[in-house]
Order: C-alpha cells, then structure tokens, then sequence
C-alpha cells in the first residue's frame, strides 16, 4: 500500500479526477466519508536528498520556464485568482489549467510549496512554471500579457497538473477535508500516525499556509473507484492539500495576497512559534481557515524536523529559483535571501523540544 502510495506522490500524476465533479452516483454517505477517512494516510517515505526540487514531478510535466503553446478553452475555475483553461496545441484533449500575472502571488508560491510537500513525502498537486503563448485568449487577459498576432503571450504562468486519485465526496458534507479532521485519522484503523499528522500541521505553519479552508485540502481514494461501493470501501485513502497559492508569506485574517503570498519580509517576521515551551505553533486564523495556531507533538515536531534536515541547501535554492521567487515584482528578493530565511525557520524547529504527554 506504502509503495503504491508512493508512486502517486512521486508522480503527482494528470489523471485524478476533476475536483468537485464526482458523479451523484459516486458520492459516498457521511459515515462511510467517515471510515474513509480515519483510514487515510497524510505522507509517505521520499529518498529526500534525492528529489529534484527544480524540475519537480517529472510524470505529465514541464521544463523550467518551457513555452507551452496552446488554444484558449472557455471553462470556469473557482477562487479568485487569475486562471484560465487551454489546450495543447501537440495534444488538444490535454486541457491545461493555467494561472497567470507577474503580480500574482500563487504563480510563484504554488510551485514552490508544492514541490517542498512533494519532495517530503506530503501530498499536494504538481504546479510548473512556464511560459504560455495563448491563442485565442480574449483580449481582457492581454493586461496580464503582450498581444502576439492572434495570441497573447504570458511570460510569468503556471500550470496545474492534479494529484492522482478519485475524490471521496459525501452528502451533506462540504468538499475537501477541515484540519480539524486529521484528529479523527485513526492509526489503529490502518490511518497516518499523530507524529505525521501533526508534522503536517507544523509545516503549514512553516509555509504561513494562510487560505486552508476545507475545500483547498482533498480525500483521495488512490485505488480509484468506479462506484460509491468502491469509494466507501476505498483501501488507499490519501489526504492531500490542494491549492497553497497563499503561503511563503504571513497568513492573514483575510488571506491578502500582498501579505500572504511570496513576501520575505512578511515570511521572515512569521516566527515558527507562537508559544515555544507548550509547542503552539505560529498561523494565524483566516476569515475562512480550519487551521490556527496549532499544538505540535514532539513527535511530530521531530518527525518534520529529520525531513527538513534532509534537503540539502542546493535543493532548498533549486526550489525558490524554479518558482522564480527573485523575479516577483513585490515582495521578492534574492534566491539567497529565501534560503536564509528558510533555514532560520527550519533551525527553530530542530531546536525546540516540546512536552511529552
């Protein structure tokens, strides 16, 4: 089951399902949610120092900085971000979503957290920086871009690849998965041990995952499922996080982007602790959030602590240049700078002991 779990975080692959869309006959009651989830799983084992943070998930993926050439789709996505759908010129039936604007924190942020969560072992979909020349993208979205003939050309755009696996949805129940859920994980039920569960917590706190309402995290079945029969009885429930567009700043009452999203200095005043003797970790309550100022467990503390050793500075650079994090207009700065900071943060970390039970 570890292996195969594995393979999905590795390959972060294009074939999960459309979020939201689970057919009515696949929707599963509230109770078996229930079961499906204090079965799931939250991380499995990376070789971390062998991940490579500046490609990122090779499987369905894109270069560095690659021109994707594609034709503009009418689709609409939620949220409130600049997004838009197209398809691939080399292959129509792959219909890319795209995120776009060199002011738009999530274009930056969103590869970068993705990737660190991918190379720990962590689940969250795969996002690659490019560049996209649109055709056909109406003439609204050329602010954003340059005018090229019939095209408009986005220099600074990422494109979203989903996380494999079906969505378990139920009735009643809004989409996606609360943190305050992950206490109802249950290790002797076969789910993830509370030393991950609350490693993700701290890591959230350590990115400033700051718009972490229910619907940004999503219940997986890895196996698939054709049926509600199949989804109730799902044998690799995985929960992941689905958008981290605001993170790698300082998480905020009403997750302002300017604040939130890709700001060093905002990031660098976010200390990892609220209260360091009784391990309350330091993330602020959103208007819409479901996480804040969580209580870590040594376990999990050590637990994130022993992945962060892992990466080796080379990755952590690799990681915020691929994202492009010196580029950004606002709240930018050196590659090096971010490598200092997140150093820092990862030393308080390891340094502090929290109190057993």
């Amino acid at each position: 089951m570890m292996k195969a779990i594995g393979a999905a975080i590795v390959g972060a692959a294009l074939l999960g399902s459309s979020i939201g869309l689970t057919a009515q006959s696949k929707t599963v009651s509230a109770n078996e949610r229930l079961d499906v989830l204090k079965r799931a799983q939250v991380w499995t084992q990376t070789d971390v120092p062998s991940m490579d943070l500046r490609v990122g998930p090779a499987e369905h993926g894109f270069r560095p900085g690659e021109t994707v050439n594609c034709t503009y789709v009418e689709k609409k996505f939620g949220g409130r971000t600049p997004k838009f759908a197209c398809a691939r010129d080399s292959k129509p039936k792959d219909v890319l979503k795209v995120r776009y604007g060199a002011d738009n924190g999530e274009v930056y942020a969103g590869v970068a957290a993705t990737r660190l969560l991918w190379a720990l072992g962590f689940g969250a979909d795969a996002v690659y920086p490019v560049r996209v020349v649109c055709r056909g993208c109406p003439d609204q979205l050329k602010s954003a871009g340059k005018k090229q003939g019939d095209s408009i050309v986005f220099d600074v755009a990422a494109i979203e690849r989903p996380f494999d696996g079906e969505d378990v949805e139920a009735r009643g129940v809004d989409f996606g998965w609360s943190w305050k859920e992950l206490d109802q994980v249950d290790q002797n039920a076969g789910g993830a041990t509370p030393a991950q569960r609350d490693a993700l917590k701290l890591l959230a706190a350590f990115i400033q995952h700051s718009d972490n309402k229910a619907e940004q995290q999503r219940l997986v079945c890895l196996s698939g499922g054709k049926t509600r029969e199949e989804l109730a009885g799902c044998d690799m429930p995985f929960m992941m996080i689905h958008d981290l567009g605001v993170t790698f700043g300082r998480a905020n009452l009403f997750n302002k982007a300017t604040i939130g999203s890709v700001n060093l200095e905002e990031w660098s005043k976010a200390k990892i602790w609220k209260d360091q003797e009784r391990c309350v970790a330091n993330l602020a309550q959103s208007q819409t959030g479901t996480l804040d100022d969580p209580v870590i467990s040594e376990g999990g503390r050590g637990f994130l602590s022993d992945l962060l050793a892992r990466l080796s500075d080379r990755q952590i650079s690799d990681m915020f240049a691929s994202a492009r994090f010196a580029e950004k207009p606002s709240g930018g700065a050196p590659i090096a700078s971010w490598v200092d900071t997140f150093k820092k943060k990862r030393a308080e970390i390891a340094s502090a002991h929290c109190p057993r039970p």
